[in-house]
């Protein structure tokens, strides 16, 4: 019994002895990999900062969603008045309208806005030509560096009385007017296709460099096979490409109530709100509008919030389950 006594004793004061050496060893371990990757840590610095002043600290101003805040009174200081500004968004006359024409945008958004981009990307990537596949990179993707201002102003003068796309219009019978101050649904499709426009081809990139990414190997060994270009766009590029449509399609379905504000405040007009509206521009009135009322905006601004991660969690759980692949 002494001996075993005598053996643990001497085993507790190794393992005593050997921590601090392995204190030592990790220490020396961290030093070696800062000064071996220090540059890389440093350059991760920046944006870290970056999104920690700009992101997180920011957050805090959630709770104005829970006070009638007064900008006299600071963030501390306002009044707590519960959940009163999501009641009053939520009984309000404007947040149905404004819901269901940011629904409706937002499925146009993700079946035209998402199919183009990749039918782009595949149409390219079929080009046997580097310089017309270039050429119509190019082409395509320029739109995107243009100002939504420029943008909205370009669409203004297209669609108004006299416009150019309004005279082809009524070429084919339908009337000569201005088609942005129409109160329907027209201005879904407008707002649509202006996006489109703009974003089809940079979207179209990352799908393009993925199809590249593809070993060639495949390909040839394919056709003599005896596969036509069909079958290698059907058998091998796009499972290829598969993983980035599926990651792309669930980010998308996570920002799709917030994309599109800037073009809708540029384009909608009062006379127009029952069919333009959409929550952010609708938010945006709340704060900066004839009748200011940060709280009520900070609510709708959360409630949006909520919905884009509920939504971005649903699609990555539908994408893991029908496809085998999701964003995380």
């Amino acid at each position: 019994m002494g001996n075993q006594v005598e053996v643990m004793q001497t085993q507790n004061s190794a393992k005593q002895r050997k921590k601090p050496q392995k204190e030592s060893t990790d220490k020396l371990t961290l030093k070696k990999d800062l000064k071996k990757n220090g540059v890389l840590y440093l350059i991760f610095l920046i944006p870290a900062v970056y999104l920690i002043i700009f992101k997180y600290i920011p957050m805090v101003g959630i709770l104005m969603a829970f006070q009638n805040y007064k900008v006299s009174k600071g963030l501390f200081h306002s009044e707590w008045v519960g959940l009163a500004n999501f009641i009053e968004l939520f009984s309000g006359d404007q947040l149905p309208i404004a819901l269901r024409n940011t629904v409706a945008m937002a499925l146009l958004n993700l079946t035209l806005g998402f199919i183009v981009p990749v039918t782009l990307g595949l149409l390219i990537s079929q080009v046997r030509s580097k310089r017309t596949s270039r050429v119509v990179q190019t082409v395509t993707y320029l739109p995107y560096f243009v100002s939504a201002v420029v943008v909205c102003s370009l669409a203004q003068e297209f669609l108004n009385d006299s416009g150019a796309i309004t005279q082809v219009l009524s070429f084919f019978g339908l009337p000569e007017q201005n088609w942005l101050a129409v109160n329907g649904s027209s201005f879904w499709m407008i707002n649509t296709f202006l996006g489109i426009w703009q974003g089809a081809g940079y979207g179209a990139i990352i799908y393009i460099a993925t199809i590249n990414g593809i070993s060639k190997e495949l390909y040839e060994a394919s056709a003599i096979d005896g596969a036509n270009r069909w079958k290698q766009l059907t058998k091998i590029t796009l499972p290829g490409v598969l993983p980035i449509i599926v990651m792309m399609f669930t980010i998308q379905i996570g920002l799709v109530f917030m994309s599109g504000f800037d073009k809708v405040l540029l384009l909608y007009m009062p006379s127009t709100y029952e069919y333009s509206d959409v929550l952010s521009t609708y938010t945006y009135r709340m704060a900066f509008g004839s009748s200011i009322n940060y709280g009520l905006s900070t609510a709708s601004g959360l409630f949006q919030s909520i919905v884009g991660t509920i939504l971005l969690i649903v699609g990555n759980k539908l994408s893991s389950a029908m496809t085998k692949m999701s964003l995380y």
